[in-house]
């Protein structure tokens, strides 16, 4: 692996939906402050939209008309092509819009590296999202209660 790889923090990608009419840009601005503090470092961004008869298109950056986006001009590491767009359009709803967004942690690179030299290797990772969190605590939390209930019944 070349060196400047091996000094690398882990990667990530995001594939973030925007229903009709609420790609407004933003939130652009936050990840321009998360790149500004070296937290990330955007790698790729595309963008797509699925009609609504259900084909996809790449959208340019261009035809977003986000000033913060001239930012990422240039972020393009050729790890997203046509069929990572495509994917990522399968799993849109018709008529909406997606940000695709590969990035370097680069917080964690310090870490990364030294796990790596020591011979370490991620296995395995993921991501909770938000909501799955929410749910999982909402029915934890409503066993609980039929059961502390049943404890003062005694």
């Amino acid at each position: 692996m070349p060196d400047d790889l091996q000094d690398m923090g882990p990667i990530d990608y995001l594939c973030v939906e925007f229903p009709d009419g609420s790609l407004k840009g933003n939130a652009f601005p936050l990840l321009l402050d998360l790149v500004d503090r070296h937290i990330i470092r955007v790698l790729d961004i595309a963008f797509v939209r699925k009609n609504l008869d259900g084909t996809v298109t790449a959208m340019e950056g261009r035809d977003l008309d986000f000033e913060e986006l001239g930012a990422f001009h240039g972020a393009a590491s050729g790890m997203l092509g046509g069929d990572d767009l495509r994917e990522a359009g399968e799993v849109l709803t018709a008529g909406s819009a997606a940000a695709i967004l590969v990035y370097e942690n680069t917080w964690a690179a310090p870490l990364a590296i030294t796990l790596r030299r020591n011979g370490a290797q991620l296995v395995a990772g993921g991501r909770i999202p938000v909501q799955a969190l929410l749910a999982a605590l909402d029915e934890t939390e409503s066993a609980f209660v039929p059961a502390v209930s049943q404890l003062g019944g005694r």
